[in-house]
């Protein structure tokens, strides 16, 4: 099991590893070594709370399969370990992302204060423009 929150731990069966040729600068080692890593991740064998689901799903993005199962690529290190780490790395962080719950908006509505401060201010401003116009402008 990984732990991704002190409450929230993720199967390590759900996850699917595989490595491929990476892109990018590598020399002649990027011809022959397997380095980029793709891991896999299975969101029904991953017995994740629905609520936390639904978020990760809606964080994913383009990353989610339409088999519901979460891609995540790493090939920026020229080596399979460092892949490796960043991509779990990367995997843990959305999942912690998705883990907090977003703040419910409580709506609220201006004050009588406030509404009449505006209204005032509003007339202000007008008598203002009002007076930079000449005695022909006033009518």
């Amino acid at each position: 099991m990984i732990r991704v929150t002190q409450s929230i731990w993720l199967d390590e069966k759900a996850i699917d590893e595989s490595f491929v040729r990476a892109s990018g600068p590598g020399g002649q080692n990027v011809n022959k070594v397997s380095t980029a890593v793709l891991l896999r991740v299975s969101l029904d064998k991953a017995n994740l709370p629905p609520a936390i689901r639904a978020r990760l799903e809606k964080l994913a993005g383009r990353r989610l399969t339409l088999e519901g199962d979460l891609l995540i690529a790493s090939q920026r290190h020229r080596t399979q370990e460092r892949n490796r780490v960043e991509a779990m790395e990367s995997l843990i962080e959305l999942i912690q992302r998705a883990a907090v719950a977003p703040v419910r908006r409580v709506a609220t509505k201006p004050s009588f204060g406030a509404k009449q401060r505006r209204v005032d201010e509003k007339t202000h401003r007008g008598r203002i423009k009002m007076a930079r116009s000449g005695p022909m402008d006033r009518d």
